[in-house]
């Protein structure tokens, strides 16, 4: 069972951290720290897996990396992986990368990370591998990408649709509120009023209306 699967840089930044085993997040922190150190010292020229650190379980456990460019791919894995199968996932993963980002940097995985995870999850879940077909990955990724297209076109064409209607009704606005004045049954004003000798005109308001 694969127990965490990190990615950092040449300086130890963390790029993309899952655990499928719960640890409180200082822990995490540790780890992310002390397994860039133990792959950091290893040669270019040596196999690409070793024992874990003793914060993940020792040598209970094995880390599993590959480092491209910029970025150590690493699966901490416990004795029922195989080394070479591991290795493999984690070149089908970064290949998945690859295609659908055309040409994966590190940057997409800081300014991408909810797809990232999405393409993570369409091959690891639970610390289950789920599928090892790039193929297969790439085609479930373009079938959500599709699926999300849609939902934002019906909903840019829902939210027209309001704004329309209600343009709509705001122009008509004014007829209503005119047409509702004419309407209003007023009480009938006396034309002249007396006060004393005083003596006060008083218009017809109709014709205002």
């Amino acid at each position: 069972m694969i127990q965490a699967i990190l990615v950092f840089n040449n300086h130890g930044k963390p790029r993309l951290v899952r655990f499928y085993q719960r640890f409180p997040e200082e822990i995490q922190q540790q780890i992310v720290r002390e397994t860039f150190h133990l792959v950091l010292k290893r040669d270019d020229n040596i196999c690409n897996f070793l024992e874990g650190g003793s914060l993940i379980g020792g040598s209970d456990y094995k880390l599993i990396y590959r480092h491209y460019a910029t970025l150590y791919f690493v699966f901490c894995v416990d004795s029922s992986e195989s080394e070479l199968g591991i290795l493999d996932l984690i070149q089908v993963f970064v290949e998945t990368l690859d295609k659908c980002f055309e040409n994966v940097c590190e940057l997409d995985l800081i300014f991408h990370m909810d797809k990232v995870h999405y393409i993570l999850q369409e091959v690891v879940m639970g610390g289950m591998v789920l599928e090892t077909n790039m193929n297969e990955i790439v085609a479930q990724i373009e079938a959500q990408n599709r699926l999300e297209k849609s939902e934002q076109m019906t909903a840019r064409v829902y939210h027209t649709a309001t704004f329309i209607s209600l343009q709509g009704g705001l122009s008509a606005a004014p007829a209503r509120a005119v047409s509702a004045v004419k309407n209003i049954n007023l009480p009938e004003m006396p034309r002249n009023i007396n006060i004393g000798d005083l003596n006060i005109k008083v218009p017809n308001l109709s014709q205002f209306v």
